[in-house]
């Protein structure tokens, strides 16, 4: 991380994957999925981990031919950029899914919450021990925000949508340590929905933001994201980003501090942090990414 330009590159969100790994034409008339969806999957079973790992080498490949400076694996493995995680926590009914609004206010089937939260071990360790082995860049994997995955979801267990939101901060909280020892440079949190329902996000989102991130790793650099997502809802995504290395500065008491248009604006921002060195200045200094979507 020492090496990197004043402008650092990276994909903001994911990369464009393979059509014989993934259905486009399924996947396109449909929101993205909150539950699983194995049938927009183009490979066997027995093979799909395998093309997977060979989709991941071909972003990453693509990624180093364009010349980006932090790397990452496309989320080429995966259905959307939050159900990988979502559905992978203990508390989460998807075999019986329920159903909450979009960004676009349509109703559409989510996880469903009907116990405790819990991440027992790590969702993408192992992901993340794969991507290194690819490249000596720097590499950056994402994982949904908290608030989003709450948003996301039927809470049928929690007296408050809020309670819900905090204990998926505690998830993300473990899987961010897990990641940086697996070998990640930089996680990126993301959370479309604080852009999309500012009142609740106001309430309790960036509350349960910063649980997610106390005691993180790393030291601050705004970093914006100059382009649109390509969600069929066409909202921008906002997102978090860290990087292993010293302790998260004192940028919980500057967004309690903050009127509601500035700490959302903080949030719709990038936030990242050097794994092996204090960066000086960092928190005047921009980091720009780029998007392929």
């Amino acid at each position: 991380m020492n090496n990197l330009p004043l402008f650092p590159t990276s994909l903001v969100g994911s990369y464009a994957q393979p059509g014989w790994l993934i259905d486009k034409s399924k996947l396109a008339g449909r929101f993205p999925p909150r539950t699983r969806a194995q049938e927009l999957w183009r490979v066997p079973d027995e093979f799909l981990a395998e093309a997977k790992r060979d989709a991941v080498a071909l972003a990453v490949q693509d990624q180093l031919d364009a010349g980006l400076d932090i790397i990452t694996d496309g989320e080429a493995g995966r259905e959307s950029y939050s159900n990988h995680f979502a559905t992978g926590l203990d508390g989460i009914d998807i075999i019986n899914p329920g159903t909450a609004l979009d960004r676009s206010g349509e109703p559409v089937p989510v996880p469903r919450i009907v116990g405790p939260i819990e991440r027992k071990w790590s969702i993408s360790a192992e992901e993340v021990k794969q991507l290194r082995q690819l490249t000596d860049r720097p590499i950056k994997f994402t994982v949904p925000g908290p608030f989003t995955m709450a948003q996301q979801a039927q809470n049928d267990y929690y007296a408050d949508v809020s309670e819900a939101a905090a204990a998926y901060a505690l998830a993300v909280k473990a899987e961010v340590a897990d990641l940086f020892e697996a070998g990640a440079d930089v996680i990126q949190l993301d959370e479309p929905y604080m852009q999309a329902r500012p009142q609740e996000a106001e309430r309790y989102g960036i509350e349960v933001l910063n649980a997610a991130l106390e005691g993180a790793a790393g030291l601050a650099c705004q970093q914006t994201k100059v382009e649109r997502d390509a969600h069929p809802d066409g909202a921008s995504s906002p997102s978090v980003s860290l990087v292993a290395g010293t302790r998260w500065p004192s940028s919980k008491a500057s967004l309690r501090s903050a009127s509601r248009a500035a700490a959302l604006s903080w949030v719709t921002s990038t936030i990242a942090m050097s794994r092996s060195t204090r960066m000086p200045s960092s928190r005047s200094r921009i980091c720009r990414s780029v998007s392929t979507r």
